[in-house]
């Protein structure tokens, strides 16, 4: 199957960084006749729903970006899941400008462009995303209060951006490409700096009315509990996270326990040097703390997935992120709870529960792969603006030919 590519390579303009290129037909932005309010215009029509497009969507590069709470984490991707190039940088402080963050965004993807020929941009926001994936609502862990994060990296790059919640684009990920394969009624779990979720129903992700569908870990499972970043108290993210395992770990540092005695020995007595990494580490050689938190941290997994199994009822949890790293030390406790803890145990059959095969990378993966998406959609309105042309030029010819005096009528 031959593969469309444009000779005219991804460049920025000026010092807004903008990119130009021509595809499809389609005159560049330098060019003057198709500017960034028609493309808006045509994004915005995007429908909601995936459905089972991708078996049509053009098979061309794509790039991903995954924001998390501590990096962007931004690659080139094929159309079979695999990637290419990743590129990686900080994400910026959360007290900066939101700009900072779409400034990342965009160099990230110049320096992906310079050796791979980029078609469409997808965003995994770690936000709640509205409904037509344009702007990041809220996120608990950087500086985006309704932030219209598509139309603003729309305008500084001449491709086609998709933006959505990190954890849809994570479980879209797995489902096309991972642990998820198969399954008609997926629910995804991304354990890293707090809790993201994501339902998957017949290939498409559901969204909600609003657009932040999923947001599991802000279900509150301890009335009055630890304080959450979202402004609550008891939400289950401070239970079960890599921020939970971390502050557990480090105030039983901080009271000079004698179970933390080998993990402040590790750390030379700097208890902020303590990450969620060196605890999985120390667990893995049997450390008996640190394999104690990780099976607190999955029994906690154990009783929110039987609480959605109550209300979602699907076939398979697939539980990725960070945290997840932890493998069995983790899964097995939370396996172990799930089934203590689900509703009608012994006469229902039970989810699945499994680790995301696509690791950390499963966000940027899906995030590209709907990007894909986009991609088709945008040139398929291109190739039907051209073809509108041609039939008009073609029209135009006709009417000139028979104004001309002695031309056939």
């Amino acid at each position: 199957m031959s593969t469309y590519r444009d000779p005219t390579p991804l460049r920025a303009f000026g010092s807004g960084a903008k990119l130009g290129f021509a595809r499809m037909g389609v005159p560049s932005r330098s060019g003057g006749t198709s500017g960034g309010s028609t493309r808006a215009t045509m994004l915005r029509t995007v429908a909601a729903r995936e459905r089972r497009s991708h078996l049509t969507a053009p098979r061309v590069p794509t790039v991903g970006i995954d924001i998390g709470g501590t990096k962007v984490m931004a690659g080139a991707v094929d159309a079979d899941g695999v990637i290419l190039e990743t590129v990686l940088a900080e994400t910026p402080d959360k007290s900066k400008s939101p700009r900072v963050v779409e400034d990342t965004i965009v160099e990230l993807v110049l320096d992906l462009s310079d050796r791979h020929d980029v078609h469409a941009v997808g965003i995994g926001a770690a936000g709640w995303v509205d409904g037509d994936r344009n702007r990041v609502l809220f996120a608990p862990h950087l500086n985006w209060r309704n932030e219209p994060l598509r139309d603003r990296i729309s305008e500084r790059l001449a491709v086609p951006v998709m933006v959505d919640n990190d954890a849809n684009t994570a479980a879209w990920g797995e489902w096309r490409f991972g642990a998820g394969r198969g399954e008609d009624h997926l629910v995804m779990i991304t354990l890293g700096t707090g809790i993201g979720g994501a339902i998957l129903e017949d290939g498409r992700v559901k969204r909600g009315k609003y657009g932040v569908a999923g947001e599991f870990g802000h279900m509150q499972v301890v009335p009055g509990g630890h304080r959450c970043p979202c402004g609550n108290r008891g939400c289950w993210e401070q239970y079960s996270s890599g921020n939970a395992l971390v502050r557990e770990a480090r105030e039983l540092a901080a009271a000079d326990s004698p179970v933390a005695y080998n993990i402040i020995e590790r750390v030379k007595g700097s208890i902020p040097d303590i990450t969620g990494p060196l605890i999985t580490e120390l667990a893995r050689e049997g450390d008996a703390m640190c394999v104690e938190l990780l099976q607190d941290i999955g029994q906690w997994l154990g009783v929110g997935l039987a609480n959605l199994a109550a209300a979602l009822d699907p076939s398979c949890f697939v539980i990725g992120g960070g945290v997840s790293a932890a493998d069995d030390l983790l899964i097995g406790p939370a396996r172990d709870a799930f089934r203590r803890h689900l509703t009608g145990r012994g006469y229902r059959p039970e989810a699945r529960i499994a680790r995301a095969q696509l690791g950390p990378q499963a966000g940027m993966v899906g995030a590209a792969d709907l990007a894909r998406l986009v991609a088709r959609r945008f040139r398929r309105a291109t190739r039907r603006r051209v073809e509108r042309y041609a039939r008009y030029e073609r029209y135009a010819q006709v009417l000139g030919a028979r104004s001309t005096p002695g031309a056939p009528r």
